[in-house]
């Protein structure tokens, strides 16, 4: 057998990356094993021989060779011969597999047909997230598990709310059909039950033909730790460690198993890398959202700079400036839960890099705030910080939201089940669960929400729980509602811009009232300009002076006392306002409101 890397001249060809590629000569099949002796590809294209086709040793412990009838949809492995014994390995690198436990799958990116498909992603000032699952969003079928197909028949359903953007539960390879997605056996692999990589790109192409982005969730702080045969990958391992892929020293240890990557070594380094660019350049993704950086760059998530990991930090800093270098419009999202600027300064002053974080303090106080149930104990003023607050003076380094696949499981129920314990259609539940979507969707920050959560979706997540669509009929008014409030918060008519803005002004924080006005602008002004009032209690307010930052008339653009949008709601008469001149508030002029209970009240101006 001639070199596979020389052609018929001799002259030396070189084949690029790591794994299975497609090439016109055949597949070039690479992988990492510094400590075998001699690597073989088994498969369909040789009877799973290991005698057939011996790879190479290459440089840097990567194994080679150009297996001239292998081709696309091919099924493989690599087996190893090593000191420590004898294995058969799935590729890390691959692509597709048959599932968690089964062979690797030969897969050509190139083979999907885009369409010349152009997509330009919002700003990120205009984002409207909808955290999704792909197993439980769209269930057709008992027993069976969602699908990238099933989920884009809703894709109208997200456009109709008006989201433009989609955050996927992590979608690689998981053992079994049912996960949330955070116990990843292959990295690179697209989940085979929810219809593999051409279904994921099947995906996005739909959402972006309806104006959506999508965003993609990654886990690089632990992989698996079942059905991982990167463990032990070539036989070495040290302290009973998991071998060439993961740190095999205290540093291994994390709360999902000892299966922290080894940040410091520079394969690993770059094996993580490729993965998250693999996203963005060959899925076309918008964004990648990591799960628990704490655990990236912390060993113990404790703050405590003994054990921090100074090379993850360096790794997320690596990978978050090439992506913005190369995908300037893509958003990474830090799921780091400590309300730090380190995470979203930029990786030039030192920070780690990320666009946005999820905003812990936001979501902890105001789910407080509408879940506790004793009016007197709502705490005013941490929702006024919770409103406030921003990570490096930009407001939109931070993702609010009431809801998400943690605060709705573990112990915790979704908003409304939390406050009926049972029985979600209730006036108090509808009321405060509106009044928690409504200053997620008016506040400043990048706003979220989570599936089923415009259907009042009760219980909590499960990933053997399908989203129940027979609700969209029962709740069309709470749908509505969430749909009007995107529609604002998105400036759909153009009058309300200035919930698209950084700026917000505390008009008052009244803690004895509970009530919270808020002036929220861009640049201020007519169509700029929004007052958002919210009332916390069971009180209605006939007569609730407050001051104004513009004079003149202010019309009511929405009201969540609605009856359009649940018959339970009492429609009390508020109407457009004109303030009245008298100082208020530190402003010069003011008006008289009338305030339902547990109510949001949303004003602009025409001119």
């Amino acid at each position: 057998m001639k070199n596979p890397d020389t052609n018929d001249t001799g002259i030396l060809e070189h084949y690029e990356g790591m794994g299975a590629v497609c090439h016109p000569q055949g597949v070039y099949y690479r992988v990492w094993a510094p400590h075998a002796d001699s690597v073989s590809v088994v498969g369909t294209f040789n009877d799973w021989n290991s005698e057939t086709h011996p790879l190479q040793p290459e440089e840097n412990g990567n194994w080679g060779i150009l297996v001239e009838n292998s081709k696309e949809g091919d099924e493989y492995k690599f087996s190893l011969k090593t000191p420590s014994g004898d294995f058969q390995r799935k590729d890390p690198y691959a692509l597709m597999v048959t599932n968690s436990v089964g062979n690797g799958v030969v897969y050509n990116h190139a083979s999907f047909d885009w369409k010349d498909a152009q997509y330009i992603m919002p700003g990120w000032n205009e984002l409207i997230i909808y955290e999704l699952h792909i197993g439980t969003f769209h269930v057709t079928e008992q027993n069976k598990v969602g699908t990238f197909f099933t989920a884009i028949e809703k894709i109208e359903y997200l456009k109709g709310l008006g989201i433009n953007a989609v955050e996927l539960m992590p979608c690689s390879e998981f053992p079994g059909d049912r996960s949330w997605g955070y116990n990843p056996a292959n990295p690179f692999a697209i989940e085979s039950d929810y219809g593999g990589p051409d279904g994921l790109k099947a995906f996005v192409k739909a959402a972006h033909e309806a104006g959506i982005a999508v965003i993609l969730d990654v886990v690089y702080n632990h992989f698996g730790p079942s059905d991982l045969d990167l463990w032990r990958f070539d036989g070495w391992s040290e302290n009973d460690g998991g071998g060439i892929y993961f740190y095999n020293d205290w540093k291994s240890h994390t709360p999902w198993g000892n299966t922290r990557p080894d940040y410091g070594r520079g394969e690993v380094r770059q094996y993580i890398h490729d993965n998250a660019l693999m996203w963005l350049r060959d899925y076309q993704i918008d964004g990648l959202r990591m799960d628990m950086v704490v655990y990236i760059r912390n060993v113990k998530a404790d703050g405590n700079p003994g054990n921090d990991l100074q090379d993850g930090i360096s790794l997320m800093q690596w990978i978050n400036k090439d992506i913005k270098e190369n995908f300037p419009d893509r958003i990474t999202i830090a799921e780091d839960m400590h309300a730090l600027d380190f995470v979203t300064n930029s990786v030039e002053n030192n920070g780690m890099g990320y666009g946005s974080q999820w905003d812990a303090e936001f979501v902890h106080a105001v789910r407080e705030a509408i879940i506790t149930p004793d009016d007197k104990n709502r705490n005013i003023p941490s929702i006024a910080d919770a409103i406030t607050s921003r990570y490096n003076t930009d407001s939109f380094q931070r993702i609010i939201y009431t809801e998400s696949h943690d605060e709705v499981a573990n112990g915790q129920a979704r908003v409304a089940e939390e406050i009926a314990d049972g029985d979600v259609d209730n006036w108090y539940s509808k009321k405060r669960a509106a009044l928690g979507v409504a200053l997620v969707l008016t506040s400043p920050g990048i706003p979220m929400i989570f599936q089923g959560q415009p259907l009042l979706e009760d219980k909590w997540f499960s990933d053997s729980d399908p989203m129940d669509w027979s609700r969209l009929e029962r709740f069309s008014g709470f749908i509505n509602l969430h749909r009007d409030l995107i529609h604002l918060r998105r400036n759909w008519f153009g009058v309300t811009e200035g919930l698209q803005g950084q700026e917000v002004q505390i008009i008052r924080a009244d803690d004895e009232k509970k009530v919270i006005v808020m002036h929220r602008y861009k640049n201020g002004g007519p169509k700029d300009s929004v007052v958002v009032i919210l009332n916390f209690s069971t009180e209605t307010f006939d007569d609730y002076k407050v001051g104004f930052p513009r004079p003149g008339s202010w019309k009511l653009r929405f009201n969540s006392d609605n009856e359009n949008y649940d018959e339970d709601f009492s429609n009390l008469g508020v109407f457009d306002v004109s303030t009245v001149e008298g100082e208020f508030d530190q402003l010069p002029q003011h008006v008289p409101l009338q305030i339902p209970p547990y109510t949001a009240l949303i004003f602009s101006q025409e001119e």
